[in-house]
């Protein structure tokens, strides 16, 4: 093989998308369902993006619902209902946490209590503002965002830079539990 062939194969095998097909990457609804870890270039269809300057003039639960879907990185629900955490997590001061709200295939006792959750906070007000987002780069909040989007919530923003922006803008973080409890 000529050289400009090693580098052609090898463009290809370090190509994610080309490499195992880009139908890996979704499911037939459209959600990403693996390597959630990787550049999102544009919003989901519905899904308006914000800035992070833009968002950092919200105040949460006042001007708009502020929605973390990043997991619990060794965490776990337990049978009640209630989250075991192995590490704390920081998030934007005022936001709720869903650790199981951007997972492509989400299982369905999570998503309903997710739905019941999202109806409660936004007070069944479809039309209130919701501000989805996990790290930069990440697909989570994409799906998220997407999912509230399918569920009828009409201005749902993606804040794509996520708690990885609002740091880098000199924003504080701070611990927060996920919704529905923690178990000490």
């Amino acid at each position: 093989m000529l050289r400009w062939d090693w580098i052609a194969v090898a463009m290809l095998l370090a190509s994610p998308d080309i490499a195992y097909g880009q139908d890996a990457l979704f499911d037939a609804a459209g959600y990403r369902i693996t390597r959630y870890r990787a550049p999102t270039r544009r919003p989901p269809e519905g899904v308006t993006r914000i800035a992070p300057a833009a968002a950092a003039l919200l105040r949460p639960d006042v001007d708009a619902l502020f929605l973390d879907v990043l997991p619990a990185e060794g965490g776990h629900r337990q049978a009640d209902g209630r989250w075991r955490l192995a590490a704390p997590h920081e998030s934007i001061e005022g936001a709720r946490w869903f650790p199981e709200g951007g997972q492509g295939a989400i299982a369905s006792d999570a998503e309903r209590r997710f739905i019941r959750a999202m109806a409660r906070l936004t007070r069944g007000r479809r039309e209130w503002p919701v501000v989805v987002f996990c790290r930069a780069d990440c697909w989570l909040s994409w799906n998220a965002a997407r999912r509230l989007h399918a569920l009828g919530y009409r201005r749902v923003w993606w804040l794509a830079e996520g708690t990885d922006g609002w740091r880098d803008m000199g924003l504080p973080l701070v611990p927060v539990a996920p919704e529905g409890g923690l178990a000490l």
